[in-house]
């Protein structure tokens, strides 16, 4: 007994010394397990760290309908891509004359790259690639700290023409009307604007080089500047009085002097909406037969619009009023040319989306799948230029130089989506003189179509 006794008690012992033996085992490996699990948590914590970090520093980059953007990871830094193709079919009927050529061409092609740093500085370089020539037409840079203070420095549309001052892929018609002659289309120097009051007052004062009507102006040829400025009113933008929030008025004006060559006249060309000449002033091989640019040039423009709904109406009128010379028989002759011109159009968007200054935004954009078609713009527009009598015969020759152009045109923009446009424009003009003997030049009926893309 005592013998069984003394064994069981020596299993008992056995087993409490292995169980003691076990639980220390267990207790160590859950010790161990604990240790791992703290690790784990601390490379995943480490891990966190590092991609919220990698985050920080990495860029975004994002692909929509208005173009393509790189942006830093605190904002500072973007670079956008953007740009526009524009591609015609002209046309010009009755045409016996062959004062136009038919023809499918490349109207612009504008690839755009814009950015800003630090934010508040933004820049814009937009070469055109159009009509198989290379121009630059936007170089500038901003700085946009402020809304209502936002200096320019560089390159681009001086604040004159309404219709001008409108981005190309919205204007109504696929050609500007004939105000757009009188006013410079780029130039080059500094500008300081605003549009404080969440815009309603939008103000533009600058000093430039200076450009002739309707030129994309470079390199100053004379120590004059440019001195131009605008200001337009929203008055009721920000009311709520609907029926007038898309009202719009304003005026503009430049002053400065401007001289000329035999190589270098400047002075401008008139051409139609069909962008054909019509008027020139007399171009030579020497300062007797060759009119020039000989002081001071200024311009005026009262300008606005209204959009209601699928209502738009624009319209402005303008006055350029520039100093020539001719030399003539060994005795200089100049006098001030007073040209004017200006243009009302009308548009409604059949299907009901609201007509801006910007353009429309389709509701619907097309889609074949969906059965959905985009929007439809019917337009139409009256516009007029007027060449200073006096012009003739001293300093144009009135044989291939018109007085006067009449325009009256029709057209219907497809807007596939916000990015895709088709237009359809007819324009017919009718001259007073600019043929031989005095006559008229033939009344010029002008059909163009265009696609557009921009994004």
């Amino acid at each position: 007994m005592n013998l069984r006794n003394a064994a069981v008690g020596l299993l008992v012992a056995s087993l409490a010394v292995t169980a003691r033996a076990q639980v220390t085992n267990v207790e160590q490996r859950l010790d161990e397990l604990e240790r791992e699990i703290r690790i784990l948590k601390r490379q995943r914590e480490l891990e966190q760290e590092q991609a919220e970090q990698k985050a920080k520093e990495s860029p975004m980059i994002t692909a929509g309908k208005e173009g393509f953007a790189l942006t830093s990871a605190d904002g500072n830094f973007q670079l956008r891509f953007k740009g526009q193709l524009q591609v015609d079919g002209r046309w010009y009927l009755d045409d016996s004359a062959n004062n136009g050529t038919d023809s499918f061409l490349i109207r612009r092609a504008r690839p755009t790259l814009e950015g800003a740093f630090y934010k508040d500085f933004d820049f814009r370089l937009m070469p055109d690639f159009g009509n198989d020539s290379v121009t630059l037409l936007d170089a500038y840079i901003e700085w946009k700290h402020w809304q209502w203070l936002k200096p320019r420095f560089g390159k681009f549309k001086p604040p004159v023409g309404l219709e001008q001052l409108q981005d190309d892929p919205w204007t109504i018609f696929a050609e500007r009307a004939l105000p757009t002659d009188l006013v410079p289309n780029r130039d080059t120097g500094i500008q300081l604007g605003g549009d404080p009051w969440n815009s309603v007052v939008q103000y533009q004062v600058g000093v430039f080089n200076g450009a002739a009507d309707g030129q994309n102006g470079g390199i100053d040829n004379n120590d004059a500047k440019d001195y131009e400025g605008r200001i337009f009113l929203e008055p009721f933008k920000k009311t709520g009085i609907g029926p007038l929030q898309g009202l719009g008025v304003g005026i503009a004006g430049t002053v400065g002097d401007e001289s000329g060559s035999v190589g270098n006249p400047n002075l401008p060309n008139y051409r139609t909406t069909g962008q054909l000449v019509f008027f020139r002033y007399l171009q030579g091989t020497s300062l007797t037969n060759t009119t020039v640019a000989n002081g001071q040039h200024t311009r005026w423009t009262p300008q606005g619009y209204y959009y209601w709904g699928p209502f738009g109406l624009m319209g402005e009128y303008v006055v350029s009023d520039q100093r020539v010379e001719i030399r003539s028989g060994g005795v200089k002759t100049s006098d001030h040319i007073r040209n004017s011109a200006w243009q009302v159009t009308g548009s409604f968007v059949l299907t009901g989306e609201d007509a801006t200054f910007r353009g429309v935004t389709p509701k619907r954009p097309f889609s074949l799948k969906d059965g959905t078609w985009g929007a439809f713009e019917v337009v139409a527009r009256y516009t007029e230029l007027r060449v200073d009598p006096d012009a003739f015969p001293t300093f144009a020759n009135p044989n291939n130089s018109a007085e006067e152009a009449r325009d009256w045109g029709v057209g219907l923009n497809w807007y596939l989506n916000r990015n895709v446009r088709l237009y359809f424009n007819y324009d017919h003009t009718t001259f007073d003189g600019g043929a031989a003997g005095g006559k008229n030049r033939q009344t010029e009926h002008f059909l163009v179509s265009r696609a557009q893309v921009r994004f």
